[in-house]
């Protein structure tokens, strides 16, 4: 019986030993952008493989399941191909077409616990419309290579390697809300996406500052 429970706690371990869990932190959203190594930061909502749609709340700071009609908002779709959050200090302005939000991010990787603190590569960008607004999803990779599942750095890199990746992770995107809510605007490559994190990190010039 003790080999087991041994065994089990070395997978659970191995599960989540690519992520850091960062308990002491009291606000999410405020954390720097990018790291001391100067790589971008992503802060974990949901894990990869799951359907319940999990937000930081900026107000009580914690994470919560979102609610609809007073149940837990889960995804009827395929789970989440990669673990989805958010890049914090970064806020797509609606005064010039941006969701209100945070940059929301696709980590493609090992699955990371909810509240988990990620370095990150960006490696392409996809732009979406959501209710006439844009959405626009940073598609990156961990910066440790211990932590990948795929091993690219750049847009064209994902495509060559694993045929038709790009097209799952647009048609799960376009489907994940109901068929016809959301709508293809484009691909970016790596460059494009560094452009769109700059875009729409606080205090950019975007925002006349």
């Amino acid at each position: 019986m003790k080999s087991i429970k041994h065994i089990t706690y070395l997978i659970l371990f191995l599960a989540i030993a690519g992520c850091t869990q960062e308990s002491k932190i009291k606000d999410y959203d405020s954390l720097p952008l990018y790291s001391e190594n100067g790589n971008v930061n992503a802060v974990i909502e949901i894990p990869a493989g799951t359907n319940h749609k999990i937000e930081y709340d900026k107000k009580d700071h914690e994470f919560k399941v979102d609610q609809k009609n007073g149940k837990d908002r889960i995804v009827a779709y395929l789970p989440y191909l990669g673990n989805y959050g958010f890049l914090p200090s970064t806020y797509m302005d609606p005064a010039i077409g941006g969701d209100g939000d945070a940059l929301d991010v696709l980590v493609i990787g090992e699955s990371c616990p909810t509240a988990s603190l990620v370095e990150i590569i960006p490696i392409g960008v996809l732009f979406l419309e959501d209710g006439g607004e844009i959405d626009t999803k940073i598609i990156a990779i961990p910066v440790k290579e211990k932590d990948r599942i795929i091993n690219v750095e750049y847009f064209n890199e994902l495509k060559e390697k694993y045929p038709k990746i790009d097209e799952i992770i647009l048609n799960w995107f376009l489907n994940y809300k109901g068929k016809g809510i959301m709508k293809f605007v484009g691909w970016g490559d790596r460059s494009e996406a560094d452009a769109e994190i700059r875009k729409w990190k606080k205090g950019s010039k975007a925002f006349g500052e």
